[in-house]
């Protein structure tokens, strides 16, 4: 296998299951060093993190709340300190509250507010502190949504509206940092066998899977595979972009 990350470090937020997983290792069977951040999960980490190392790269997990916008400055101190320096950030952390219209009076308000600070603020501060570290040519890929392009089914309006605002400051931030030739880009992945969807797992009305031109789940290895692309040497040309891994949601 072509190790065109070796040398690089890495960093994706809540890499301690589910995409996150497959992201980090990914990066690392590209030869990436990988750090990754969890809340909770600190057995999950621990356990992905002997995965990595399992690879022959270096790898730590780092305990960090990106519902805390603070939090992360000392994150991006820490895998600097940890790994010597940062080249690729990637924001995979977030939180998916949908399910409930806006006028629906037992709507979870401090909820949405809170999925907000996550996905979104929790996002702009991690490119914040990146940025300060990051080398020329480093690379930024969020993780988004096609709620953040296309409203299919109501009950989304928060969700999709923090998916939706990473894609602008994402087009914003690339302009800012392309005399930098940092790539600032976000993969917008669609449905995924993951944690986060084994609650509505079939339960979803069928208007849900029938938005998609290929219908099911996408598979977590074909949107990291995505992001380990952005992250690599052949996508330096590619910046403020939205590349859709969603099975045609957004078509």
């Amino acid at each position: 296998m072509s190790k065109t990350l070796s040398g690089k470090v890495a960093l994706v937020t809540g890499g301690s299951r589910g995409l996150g997983v497959a992201i980090a290792i990914a990066l690392a069977d590209k030869g990436a060093d990988v750090a990754i951040s969890y809340v909770a999960s600190e057995e999950k980490a621990a356990s992905v993190v002997e995965q990595l190392k399992a690879k022959g790269v270096k790898a730590v997990a780092i305990k960090a709340d990106q519902g805390d916008p603070s939090a992360s400055e000392p994150l991006i101190r820490q895998v600097v300190e940890k790994l010597g320096k940062l080249d690729i950030l990637v924001n995979n952390a977030a939180v998916a509250w949908q399910g409930k219209k806006i006028d629906d009076p037992e709507i979870d308000n401090a909820a949405m507010d809170r999925q907000w600070t996550i996905n979104t603020m929790g996002v702009i501060a991690n490119i914040r502190a990146a940025v300060k570290v990051l080398p020329d040519r480093g690379r930024i890929i969020s993780i988004g949504s096609g709620l953040g392009t296309r409203i299919a089914f109501p009950g989304t309006a928060d969700y999709a509206a923090t998916k939706a605002a990473i894609v602008g400051y994402t087009k914003g931030a690339a302009r800012d940092l392309g005399s930098r030739h940092i790539t600032v880009n976000v993969v917008q992945a669609g449905m995924m066998d993951t944690d986060m969807a084994a609650g509505s797992k079939g339960k979803l009305p069928p208007i849900i899977m029938e938005s998609h031109a290929i219908q099911g789940y996408v598979p977590v290895e074909e949107v990291a595979a995505a992001v380990v692309f952005l992250a690599g040497p052949d996508a330096g040309s590619i910046t403020g972009s939205v590349i859709d891994v969603n099975g045609g949601f957004t078509a």
